[in-house]
């Protein structure tokens, strides 16, 4: 998914280089990709925060644990461990999803403005 949000990206910002195109028809296929994107966002934000709820919940029993001096307690420790080294790659993606998204508003509000220039022109 990374690879695709970035090629998308960067394919509509060598698009929005262009002087003359059919904005209408960009900018409906547009919303239909950044629906798409949303959508994962969405998904992997779910994700990510079901993790780290499971990472911070088996660090407070594996601490529990510790404080009681419970044997197997260590084991614990390493599902801990288990649960941050998945966070970790969760968060990034993430993290480009948002940005990548964010960036897509940014696009959008250039297609809508060509969209106006040119209405704006053909009315004169």
């Amino acid at each position: 998914m990374e690879k695709r949000i970035l090629t998308y990206r960067k394919y509509m910002d060598d698009l929005l280089l262009k002087e003359d195109a059919d904005w209408e028809r960009i900018l409906e296929e547009h919303l239909v990709q950044v629906g798409f994107f949303q959508h994962e966002r969405l998904i992997h934000l779910i994700v990510t925060v079901v993790f780290a709820l499971f990472a911070v919940l088996s660090a407070g029993l594996a601490f529990l644990l510790m404080a009681l001096g419970t044997e197997g307690a260590g084991s614990w420790l390493f599902v801990v461990a288990a649960f941050l080294v998945l966070l970790i790659p969760y968060v990034r993606h993430y993290y480009i999803l948002e940005n990548e998204v964010q960036k897509m508003y940014g696009q959008y509000d250039e297609i809508v403005a060509k969209i106006r220039n040119r209405s704006f022109r053909e009315n004169r």
